[in-house]
């Protein structure tokens, strides 16, 4: 025991670890001990976060490839009407769903323009994908991420996606990878802005729901400031202009739905300002280009008998007050609502994937990308290939239906038949190939008008009637196709009220 008191003897006589390591001279040999401890400990903790690190950075953010026992997977890429009408149609005891998209629902297109001004309610127009595909809501393998796409990895058979957040600064986009063994890309079009400066800026696009709110919000601001005292008359009618371009069934409709407004409900609560309010639609060529000839026609003199102001010209540049068209002309607004068409959206052309002649997706007769394995593409977002032989569609509601209907029951007969999982389905035989056959267009054009068009194309035969009846066609047939029975109700309580009560001018 002569070594233990040797030890203490010459051992330091702080206990504190701090005074061991601030006094040199008590470095003694039961410091030189502890510190040779605490040095292989702290080693030992750095190298078991780096494993840590090294384990979750091989790790699977995400979801993994199916195993054996497991049903394929089908990831979604959207939530528009092609998308949306897929899910519908997979057979779920066949198929895992899983959808990516920056929104949990479908908006019903032909009815937004009605939510602007107050006639619908928002929510009437929304439809929940959980809804539309119960097994998203239910299965243990499917599932709903909100989150865009950012990279596709054919030749492993993953996408990479980021989330939203919503712009929140306290909550940071994160990243994760999906396995898939069948893609179907259904990301939809962006609208088209044919590269003129000042309109991501300045204008409001016409195509979600969040679109129609911020519409409603800036014509319900504008008409209570023109009211307030002390503004010029130069700048109340600035505010007061509504400035539509496009001259679309989009357009037009929405035209027609804020002349409604104007003439039942703004000269009502508005007397102040009521003759300053007004609408101008923009058009390069000919509106409702799609219609009959005398449909248009009609289209036009029922507008100007409205109030709306139908001009011919190409915007040059849109500025934050007023637009200048390629006259030269000045044109000052207070509202601004973008409706030219749509085009491939930058996550498309990112895509390194053939394209059709408009920069589209490019596809064959069964919705396949002839270049990859297992990757399909519909709606707008898609588009014949020059080798097909065939057209592009055009980017419309009906077609994307239809595409989506199709394609859900390929992929459920490529399933029964072996052919659901990666890399399976080359011997599988497809059936007939995609067909479409144009059923009509239909357009409000306000002061209960509406035209009907039935024809399969613009040179063919067929019904084509305008007025009334035409209106009373065209609510019954969105009424049913509205996709549930909850937004029905919705749909035609909301058209009660407002032809009873009127449409509700409150800005919330």
């Amino acid at each position: 025991m002569l070594w233990i008191k040797n030890l203490a003897r010459i051992s330091p006589t702080t206990t504190s670890v701090g005074n061991l390591f601030r006094n040199t001279e008590s470095y003694t040999l039961s410091s030189r001990f502890f510190c040779t401890a605490l040095q292989r400990s702290e080693t030992e903790v750095v190298n078991g976060l780096e494993q840590q690190q090294q384990q979750q950075q091989h790790r699977y953010h995400g979801l993994a490839p199916t195993k054996e026992g497991e049903k394929p997977r089908i990831l979604v890429l959207g939530s528009g009407w092609a998308g949306c009408r897929l899910m519908k149609g997979i057979d779920t005891s066949i198929y895992d769903v899983v959808c990516v998209s920056p929104r949990n629902h479908m908006v019903f297109t032909p009815l937004l323009a009605s939510t602007c001004v107050g006639t619908l309610e928002f929510r009437s127009v929304a439809e929940p994908i959980s809804r539309i595909q119960p097994a998203i809501s239910r299965e243990p393998g499917s599932y709903y991420f909100l989150a865009n796409c950012s990279r596709l990895d054919s030749e492993n058979h993953e996408v990479h996606c980021e989330t939203i957040t919503d712009g929140l600064s306290t909550l940071k986009p994160w990243k994760f990878k999906i396995a898939y063994d069948k893609l179907v890309l259904a990301c939809g079009a962006e609208a088209s802005t044919f590269g003129i400066n000042g309109v991501l800026e300045n204008a409001i696009f016409l195509r979600e729901v969040h679109h129609a709110q911020e519409i409603r919000r800036k014509l319900l601001l504008n008409l209570m400031l023109s009211e307030v005292p002390g503004i010029g008359e130069e700048e109340k009618r600035r505010l007061l202009h509504c400035v539509v371009v496009g001259g679309g069934p989009t357009g037009v409709e929405f035209s027609g739905e804020l002349s409604d407004f104007i003439m039942k409900d703004v000269r009502e609560r508005y007397a102040h300002v009521k003759d300053d309010i007004r609408v101008t639609l923009i058009e390069a060529r000919d509106i409702l280009s799609s219609f009959d000839d005398g449909l248009r026609q009609y289209a036009i003199k029922q507008l100007n008998k409205s109030g709306v102001k139908l001009v011919r010209g190409i915007v040059k540049e849109v500025k934050p007050q007023k637009l200048i068209l390629d006259d030269g002309t000045d044109v000052p607004y207070g509202l601004l609502v973008w409706s030219t068409g749509v085009g491939p959206s930058s996550f498309v052309r990112s895509l390194h994937l053939p394209k059709d002649p408009g920069g589209r997706i490019g596809i064959d007769e069964w919705m396949r990308v002839p270049s990859v394995q297992d990757v399909f593409a519909i709606g707008d977002c898609s588009g014949y290939l020059e080798s097909t032989g065939k057209s592009t569609l055009p980017a419309l509601a009906q077609v994307a239906e239809r595409e989506g209907k199709y394609l859900a029951n390929l992929l459920n007969v490529m399933g029964k038949a072996g052919g659901g999982r990666a890399l399976s389905s080359k011997e599988t035989e497809l059936g007939e190939p995609f067909e479409y056959k144009h059923l009509g267009s239909m357009a409000t054009i306000g002061r209960y008008k509406a035209l009907v068009d039935l024809r399969e194309s613009k040179e063919g035969k067929g019904i084509s009637m305008a007025g009334f009846l035409s209106w009373f066609i065209w609510r019954s047939a969105y009424l049913t196709r509205v996709l549930s029975w909850r937004n029905r109700f919705y749909v035609a309580i909301n058209w009660l009220t407002t032809f009873v009560f009127g449409r509700d001018i409150s800005r919330i």
